[in-house]
């Protein structure tokens, strides 16, 4: 990978988890200074390098506004955001319960939100801001279960748009990978039987991310972009 990010400052939310911790990492590698943030306990030496926030509820809008000025003030600014925070659930509307309805929106798309937000005047204080969310396939056409999850990412897509428009006369591109299934041990555990080579690889999806977060991206703004491997 060439140093496409080189001295750029990037924060990752949802940074300690198995994509979030490819994308920290591949922005490292690409010359970024990362601030990786988490509702999870610090991981300690497996992101070393990072500036490191765990413990943070970004859905909540003061602890994402403190955790965003604790990693502007950390890194010296903030040129891109990458809102990786998110979870999953597989349940029909007639045996699961609407509480899911809510815990997905507010992880899913309420961090998004909040962490966009309180991100907002250091973005665009940069020479070229950017955000990328991570939607997902799935929400464009809900199978069995996937309601909840569904619609929550729909809102992703949504709001990526909707920012976009709002950001494009402040030069920054707000845009959103939408993956197929990525490759991680908790889709391994409940599809055993599945073809994981198929899967998108946590590190190939973190490879889009960084193009969008380059100066290389730059008229690229308001997309979503199917990130599928050979699913």
């Amino acid at each position: 990978m060439t140093m496409d990010l080189e001295g750029k400052l990037i924060v990752v939310t949802g940074a300690f988890g198995a994509l979030g911790s490819a994308v920290t990492l591949a922005a490292q590698v690409a010359g970024a200074r990362v601030a990786a943030i988490d509702h999870a306990p610090s991981p300690g030496t497996a992101l070393a390098a990072a500036e490191l926030f765990g413990g943070v509820d970004l859905a909540d809008t003061k602890a994402a506004g403190k955790a965003m000025e604790r990693a502007a003030v950390a890194l010296g600014g903030i040129d891109g955001l990458v809102n990786v925070a998110g979870t999953f659930r597989w349940e029909t509307l007639a045996d699961g319960s609407l509480d899911t309805w809510d815990l997905l929106y507010r992880i899913n798309l309420r961090t998004a939100a909040a962490a966009s937000r309180a991100a907002l005047p250091h973005l665009k204080r940069s020479a070229g801001g950017r955000i990328v969310n991570i939607g997902a396939g799935a929400a464009e056409h809900a199978s069995a279960g996937m309601g909840a999850y569904a619609a929550s990412k729909a809102g992703v897509a949504r709001l990526t748009e909707a920012l976009a428009a709002e950001l494009k006369d402040a030069r920054v591109t707000v845009n959103a990978v939408l993956p197929s299934i990525i490759d991680t041990p908790p889709n391994r555990a409940d599809m055993p039987e599945a073809d994981f080579e198929r899967w998108v690889k946590p590190n190939e999806l973190a490879d889009v991310i960084v193009f969008l977060l380059s100066d290389r991206a730059i008229a690229v703004t308001g997309a979503l972009i199917p990130v599928n491997g050979r699913v």
